[in-house]
């Protein structure tokens, strides 16, 4: 149903006429049918402007059916508005607050020449993962006065799967890595690194001394080294905290999705390398457990996987879903585990549950490094509540080092870092403990 609208234009001339009225009430009382006449008037024009604006034939409106959190998407409206008197033509659009802030887009739309359509487009950032619905559409055109709009409402039911952000995967940094032998689609035994014996080669300068086999040196009179073989088929675990401490806001989007991007990062490489990868979710409970995958074909399955990954309200029993998920292990793996803390005292069952799995498996714990309170404890001390802040900040930030000094002391290696190099610095974590063979 299209409806008749007054434009604010029409309501500042009605305003600045009701002055007008009042100074012809003053000086000539008998001349008071003028003021009805003029409102009367301005109320006629409106109309005439909204009938010249003419009616619509079709609108609709071009919704994407993926985005990644984190990257604008842009979201189309083609009106087809045969009438040439139309001024202006604007549009909003009702979305899931996790795309457009406050659940609304506005958006204005030009007259393409050549199709003599009204068309325009609005980028949003969605800012969590999971489906955000498209549920309604208004579209507002005015007269060629820019006093009388007419105004219809559409409904719509798109909706935006918004996925785990792949900007790092796709990037020509991470493709050229790729393009290393290692990870390519050839099959070839990688001699020279890793710990499963592979061969005796000559002893070449520049070779680690460590790899000089002595007794067959000694055997032949001639220094010979060893060749080991990388390791393939490692199993990997990601496990996630979807607890609450994850599910708050790091430069905009929640920790539990920048770790989501960084883990799924790595475990591309990981799975072009020949690793198998899994993921695990938890909060309170289990909410994700994955079967392991093998492949970079078997990508996509992660990617979705990791999309169901909600956010959660609620702090993580880490005690039920690290054991639960050791119980799934059967041989030893590398288990990633992102969390974060806040304190010792919230962190002690955290070491514990992880301190138990050290003895099987290798552990790498990453977190995000608190930048507020680093930029909170640096603050100049020009007053007393900075410098109160300051010594508060800075204490936080020592139960932090303390907290991972803990987890060093247990064989957990700390991955800190902010939250733009978690990414990076994962890999290269991961690369190093595969190149030492420490997973197998």
């Amino acid at each position: 149903m299209t409806a008749v609208l007054p434009t604010t234009r029409a309501a500042v001339l009605l305003a600045a006429a009701a002055p007008v009225a009042l100074l012809i009430a003053a000086l000539a009382p008998a001349a008071w049918i003028v003021a009805p006449l003029l409102g009367a008037a301005i109320f006629a024009a409106v109309l005439v402007d909204a009938a010249l604006a003419g009616s619509l034939a079709e609108v609709r409106a071009i919704v994407p059916p993926d985005a990644e959190v984190g990257a604008e998407q842009p979201l189309a409206v083609l009106a087809d508005l045969p009438s040439r008197a139309i001024s202006r033509v604007e549009a909003a659009v009702a979305t899931d607050p996790r795309l457009a802030p406050g659940g609304r887009l506005a958006l204005a739309l030009d007259r393409d020449p050549a199709s003599g359509a009204w068309q325009g487009s609005a980028p949003f950032t969605p800012v969590r993962r999971g489906a955000g619905a498209v549920s309604r559409l208004w579209l507002r055109w005015e007269g060629p006065l820019g006093l009388g709009a007419r105004q219809t409402a559409v409904p719509l039911a798109a909706v935006v799967r918004v996925r785990p952000n792949l900007a790092a995967v796709r990037s020509p940094a991470l493709q050229l890595l790729l393009r290393d032998p290692p990870f390519g689609i050839v099959a070839r035994r990688l001699r020279g690194e890793g710990s499963e014996f592979e061969a005796l080669a000559e002893y070449q300068p520049g070779m680690d001394r460590r790899r000089i086999e002595w007794k067959a040196s000694a055997r032949h009179g001639h220094l010979y080294a060893k060749e080991n073989e990388a390791e393939r088929n490692n199993p990997i675990v990601f496990a996630f905290d979807c607890g609450q401490a994850m599910c708050e806001p790091v430069r905009g989007l929640p920790r539990i999705d920048r770790a989501v991007s960084a883990a799924l990062t790595t475990a591309y490489v990981a799975l072009k390398g020949g690793d198998r990868i899994a993921l695990f979710g938890f909060a309170a409970r289990v909410r994700l457990a994955t079967p392991f995958v093998i492949g970079s074909a078997a990508f996509h399955r992660l990617q979705c996987a990791a999309a169901e990954l909600d956010y959660a309200a609620e702090e993580p029993n880490f005690t039920l879903a690290l054991a639960t998920l050791a119980g799934r292990l059967q041989r030893r793996s590398l288990i990633v585990v992102f969390s974060d803390f806040t304190d010792p005292t919230s962190a002690e069952l955290m070491v514990e549950s992880i301190g138990r799995l050290v003895a099987r498996h290798f552990v790498l714990f990453v977190t995000f490094a608190d930048e507020e309170l680093g930029e909170l404890a640096g603050a100049a001390p020009d007053d007393l509540q900075t410098v109160a802040s300051a010594v508060t900040a800075e204490a936080l930030l020592r139960q932090r080092a303390l907290v991972t000094r803990r987890l060093q002391q247990l064989g957990v290696e700390v991955l800190e870092a902010p939250w733009d190099r978690v990414g990076p610095r994962l890999l290269d974590a991961y690369l190093a403990i595969k190149a030492r063979g420490a997973i197998g």
